[in-house]
């Protein structure tokens, strides 16, 4: 379901779908909270290529950055797509949730 790629202490995931929906939102949290078991991991979600979240999968990203934050870990996501960074917008999630346009720059904030 998803890529984990890692680049210095940063690590990047990356779907291997275009729609993040209730079906599978269970296995990408679980995949993506192992990671938060360490503390004060650093974590990028990379959305290029998702052009649908459902409310299952904004549940789960949120759940996500509570595992994060009581682990002293930093979780940021880079790319949405217009269509899902409206659905942030109208949700305020963009307020919730750091987001950047651009992989480098996200990785530079991370630092």
């Amino acid at each position: 379901m998803i890529n984990i790629e890692k680049r210095d202490k940063i690590n990047i995931v990356t779907f291997k779908t275009d729609t993040i929906n209730a079906l599978i939102t269970d296995e990408i949290r679980d995949q993506i909270i192992k990671i938060f078991e360490a503390s004060n991991s650093k974590v990028i979600i990379d959305l290029s290529g998702v052009r649908h979240i459902d409310s299952m999968g904004f549940a789960s990203f949120l759940s996500i950055r509570k595992t994060a934050r009581n682990n002293f870990g930093t979780l940021k996501f880079v790319n949405p797509s217009p269509s899902v960074m409206e659905v942030l917008r109208i949700l305020h999630l963009n307020t919730v949730f750091d987001i950047y346009e651009d992989l480098d720059e996200c990785i530079q904030a991370m630092r």
